[in-house]
């Protein structure tokens, strides 16, 4: 998938805190980028199996069953062109379980709190800038 036609597909947005999501897909719109969002892990694979994605933002810990780690390994399966177009945001980075999980993807995180400015720069590094 070209650069051009992934900055056109909107991002998918999986994270279960309203607030947060609010804050991060007004920050992302702002700069250009669609966004889709799910509130949960499990919601956001129904999300990839019936649509398109530029890339994935996604929470490490979601209510429902699934995590950003099992997001991470159903697009390794199903959508591998995504695999590296993925960035994790996590408030939880003192978890044993977390950390291995995040370690053994190789996907780029964002500790929260961040700042809008962290935000937009990581996600230009890997989506590339909005059109």
């Amino acid at each position: 998938m070209s650069a051009v036609i992934t900055a056109r597909l909107p991002l998918l947005l999986i994270e279960d805190e309203r607030s947060v999501m609010n804050f991060i897909r007004t920050a992302l719109e702002r700069s250009g980028y669609a966004c889709y969002a799910a509130s949960s892990a499990a919601e956001g694979i129904r999300a990839l199996e019936a649509g398109r994605f530029g890339g994935i933002i996604s929470d490490m810990r979601t209510p429902g069953g699934a995590s950003g780690a099992d997001v991470h390994a159903w697009i390794v399966m199903h959508r591998p062109e995504l695999k590296e177009r993925m960035l994790f945001i996590t408030g939880d980075t003192v978890n044993e379980e977390t950390m291995k999980a995040l370690q053994s993807t190789g996907v780029p995180y964002l500790e929260k709190p961040f700042r809008v400015q962290e935000l937009i720069s990581i996600v230009q590094s890997i989506f590339g800038k909005a059109i």
